[in-house]
């Protein structure tokens, strides 16, 4: 039976770097001797130019009759594009607020790891990076302060906006099994990471994780305040294994995280739901400013797919094969311009995906 996998393109470089993780998917197909059914679903910026909104019910719908779905990053230029002159319920990222909902996509997994060979485009001090990391972040995705009731008002003149963040015991919950269950095939051992010396939502998301905590003994829990794990994230990455976070947190402490792997363009994601099924997305922007140049960095998108065979397919010896392609076009010298460093090869968009499939 092939493999139903919806595909959003995007906006910016996305529909780049999705052609060149279709291309390393394919040729796995052919190796492997499995079928691919993709099915083009429109979602963001282009659909508002389409459509008039950023996710349709067709879009939902054919997302929800998909295996899973690989998409490109959305969203343009805030600053130049008509689409942030908008209500906001009307832009880009409306869309993929919508879709996680939708599709309940409540778990956001983003791994960070240092290749061996990209250590010299890690912005660490090179005794840190000289250690190596690789760990992951689990970012709860459909509930906290970018879902929570929310007004702008004036009173008496003066203009006020208003964010609620609010999380349920159910919310939070599940977000750590999904946590604790991850760790317990790596290195067992999750940090939960809060603001609990403040909010009461932090204080609640403590308590209830150290309840579920008690449902795997073999699993070390630790709580680390968000501040301090930006901090410790620059200065000792070493130490982490699975990081449990909300969603603004997460937000924010992934791309951190991104930066210090060399580039936003090497970090993969998955979001997942309480079934097989997942969206799957580099972490990095639409980069408008590079659209259509050629030179965006497909890795991460490809590893996204890697993922979407590992987590969604249970395709664990095909992920395994394109995570060693990458590794071996990286031993091989090969770079795009966001990790080029000094005696490697500088290739574009299309070359790197060219590279990565001919290596399976």
């Amino acid at each position: 039976m092939a493999l139903k996998i919806g595909v959003i393109a995007g906006d910016g470089i996305g529909p780049e770097v999705v052609r060149e993780a279709q291309k390393v998917l394919d040729a796995s197909a052919a190796k492997h001797g499995f079928e691919i059914d993709y099915t083009e679903i429109c979602m963001g910026g282009c659909s508002i130019d389409r459509f008039g909104e950023p996710l349709t019910e067709e879009a939902k719908n054919k997302a929800k009759a998909s295996d899973a779905v690989l998409m490109g990053s959305i969203g343009g230029n805030a600053a130049t594009s008509p689409w942030y002159r908008l209500p906001p319920q009307k832009r880009p990222e409306a869309g993929l607020l919508g879709i996680r909902k939708a599709l309940n996509l409540f778990a956001n997994l983003r791994p960070s790891l240092l290749y061996e060979e990209l250590k010299g485009a890690c912005p660490l001090r090179a005794d840190t990076a000289e250690k190596g990391f690789d760990f992951i972040i689990l970012r709860e995705l459909t509930g906290g302060l970018y879902f929570g009731e929310r007004q702008t008002i004036e009173e008496n003149g003066i203009r006020k906006a208003v964010d609620t963040l609010a999380y349920s015991d159910f919310e939070i919950r599940r977000a750590a099994v999904k946590a604790f269950e991850i760790a317990r095939k790596r290195r067992k051992k999750v940090t939960s990471v809060d603001k609990a010396n403040v909010l009461d939502s932090s204080r609640l998301w403590r308590k209830v994780t150290e309840e579920v905590a008690k449902d795997y003994p073999d699993v070390v829990l630790e709580h680390m305040l968000v501040d301090n794990c930006a901090m410790q994230i620059v200065k000792d990455p070493a130490q982490f294994d699975v990081v449990l976070t909300e969603n603004m947190f997460g937000d924010i402490l992934s791309d951190e995280a991104a930066m210090i792997t060399g580039s936003i363009g090497m970090l993969s994601s998955a979001s997942l739901n309480d079934t097989k099924f997942g969206l799957y997305e580099p972490s990095g922007g639409s980069a408008p400013d590079i659209a259509g140049k050629g030179i965006a960095n497909p890795i991460a998108t490809i590893l996204s797919a890697a993922m979407m065979l590992r987590f969604t397919f249970d395709r664990d010896a095909e992920a395994d094969g394109i995570e060693e392609a990458i590794r071996k076009v990286l031993k091989e010298g090969y770079r795009t311009g966001d990790i080029m460093s000094e005696g490697c090869t500088k290739v574009g968009t299309e070359k790197m995906g060219d590279l990565i499939a001919e290596r399976l």
